[in-house]
C-alpha cells in the first residue's frame, strides 16, 4: 500500500453538544500534522472542521480546504490555511477532496459528514478506488452510522463483505496509530507475498 501523504477528514460544521467532540477534533489535526500529513478538508472555519484545520495549522501542518463558492458567500470560509480551493458546487467538493487524499478519516459530525462517508464507501465499494477509510467513533459519534450499516445488512440490502469497506477505530489515539499503521514500508517479504 502506498504510503499516506494526505488524509481527509469529514466533520461536522458545528461542534456537536459536548466539550469532548471539540477536544478529540483538536487532537485530530494536531496529530494529523506532528505526522506529518496534509489535512484536507470541507474548508470551513467553524464547528468541528475549523477546529481540526486551526490545530494542524497551530502545530505546522499543510492544511487544504475545499469548499464550494456558496458556502464562501456565508463567510464560513476558513482564510488562515495553507490553501483554499473553491469549487462551483458541492459535487465538485467531493470529487476535489478524493483526488487530493490518500485516505479518508469520518470523524463526527451531521448529514454532510454521513453524506460523505457513504458516497466514499460507495465508491470503494463499486471498486471506483481502493484508498483506506476509517471511521473514527468519539464518544459514540459513530453509533447511528455504524447502526445503519449493520440494518442494511441484516434487511439483505447489504452484503456482509461490506465491513471490509472500512476500519473502526474508538478515540483519536487509535486513529493516528491507524495512520500510521497504514504508512509501515513495504519489506521485500511482503512484496514477493502480495505478487505471489
Amino acid at each position: 500500500m502506498p504510503s499516506i501523504r494526505s488524509v481527509a477528514v469529514f466533520c461536522g460544521a458545528s461542534t456537536g453538544n459536548a466539550a469532548h467532540f471539540t477536544e478529540a477534533a483538536r487532537a485530530l489535526g494536531h496529530g494529523i500534522a506532528l505526522a506529518g500529513m496534509r489535512l484536507i478538508y470541507g474548508g470551513g472555519r467553524v464547528g468541528l472542521m475549523g477546529e481540526v484545520a486551526d490545530a494542524a495549522v497551530q502545530a505546522g501542518g499543510t492544511v487544504i480546504g475545499v469548499i464550494p463558492d456558496f458556502l464562501t458567500r456565508r463567510e464560513v470560509a476558513h482564510d488562515d490555511i495553507s490553501e483554499l480551493i473553491v469549487t462551483p458546487d458541492m459535487h465538485t467538493r467531493k470529487r476535489r477532496m478524493f483526488e487530493l487524499s490518500d485516505a479518508f478519516i469520518s470523524f463526527a459530525g451531521g448529514l454532510g459528514t454521513l453524506d460523505e462517508t457513504f458516497e466514499i464507501l460507495t465508491w470503494r465499494q463499486l471498486k471506483l478506488h481502493d484508498k483506506p477509510v476509517l471511521i473514527c467513533d468519539v464518544h459514540g459519534a459513530a453509533g447511528p452510522l455504524l447502526a445503519t450499516i449493520e440494518g442494511a445488512i441484516a434487511m439483505g440490502f447489504a452484503r456482509p463483505d461490506i465491513r471490509a469497506l472500512y476500519d473502526v477505530r474508538r478515540g483519536v489515539p487509535a486513529a493516528l496509530d491507524w495512520l500510521r499503521a497504514q504508512n509501515v514500508p513495504e519489506t521485500s517479504a511482503m512484496a514477493e507475498l502480495r505478487g505471489a
